[in-house]
């Protein structure tokens, strides 16, 4: 397996594009947005340059990583003679079910079709393919180049032969690959998203604040960053629809967003990406300072 292609040039796309040129694959970069390229392009660049001054690699690693990558704004072009596609566009299931219906009409029936979906049915977006045992889930962790984890989820007829091959791709990338099925929220945000919604919920009842809570849980819990923090960090219109997939896919009422968190979204306040959410990122990217409506 040597050429890959990722559709999606946004924080999860870049990164997995990043990581794979890194690992000496040749990568097409595809994005319908040639500004959005261009960003991605600008990102891979300037997370490369963090790591030439850490000393993590060096400038000729730089250029060989940059010298892999190959943007597109057409999936039919992008994808010609590919081993391998991971799709990481918007978690939107029409979208995902349109982009895997060119993927079938454009790809080889022995290219592995990957998804990045953090909490859609895989065996809804094979349905969209003519052999869905070809499709599997691919699911990295934000900031991609860094994390090591990799959710490899099943669909119900994903072959064994492609899990398998998915799983030894991941360890070449210098990932750990954890197998999991097929069922809303996988692993990752089936635990990760109620505890989220927890937190958001201990703060719209009052029990405390926004900086009380993500301490608590810093401190007592050991965990690098707090809930609402982390929320932030990939963006509340994310997590809420991870929670209105699994709410839907469980009817379960635990899995429903929190009126605070609907309402956050309504108003265009997501987190580090619009500037603020539960902090306020006006000033940079760390959250140091709490956001104005929690603040008093």
């Amino acid at each position: 397996m040597k050429n890959i292609a990722v559709i999606g040039a946004g924080t999860m796309g870049n990164g997995i594009a990043h990581t794979f040129a890194q690992s000496g694959y040749k990568v097409h970069l595809i994005d319908i947005s040639e500004d959005s390229l261009k960003r991605g392009m600008d990102t891979i660049s300037k997370n490369l340059d963090r790591m030439v001054s850490k000393e993590k690699i060096s400038e000729d690693d730089k250029k060989k990583t940059l010298s892999n990558v190959s943007t597109f704004t057409s999936i039919a072009a992008g994808v010609k003679d590919v081993d391998l596609v991971v799709e990481a566009a918007t978690e939107n299931t029409d979208l995902k079910l349109k982009i895997f219906k060119d993927l079938d009409a454009n790809t080889e029936a022995k290219t592995i079709l990957a998804t990045n979906t953090s909490s859609i049915s895989i065996t809804q977006i094979a349905a969209a393919v003519s052999n869905p045992e070809r499709v599997i889930g691919m699911h990295f962790m934000n900031p991609v180049p860094i994390m090591k984890l990799v959710e490899i989820i099943r669909g119900y007829n994903t072959s064994d032969e492609i899990t398998n091959t998915i799983m030894e791709l991941s360890k070449k990338l210098n990932k750990v690959p954890v197998e999991v099925n097929d069922y809303p929220g996988f692993v990752a945000n089936r635990i990760l998203m109620p505890m989220i919604n927890e937190a958001i919920e201990t703060l719209y009842n009052g029990v405390a604040g926004v900086y009380e809570i993500d301490t608590v849980m810093k401190l007592g819990m050991a965990h690098p960053m707090g809930p609402l923090q982390l929320a932030d960090f990939i963006g509340l219109d994310v997590c809420h629809s991870i929670l209105e997939v699994m709410y839907d896919g469980f009817k379960n009422p635990k899995y429903a967003p929190c009126p605070l968190l609907t309402n956050m979204v309504r108003a265009g306040k997501i987190g580090v990406k619009s500037g603020e959410g539960f902090y306020d990122y006006s000033e940079g990217r760390k959250a140091e300072k709490v956001s104005e409506q929690f603040s008093s």
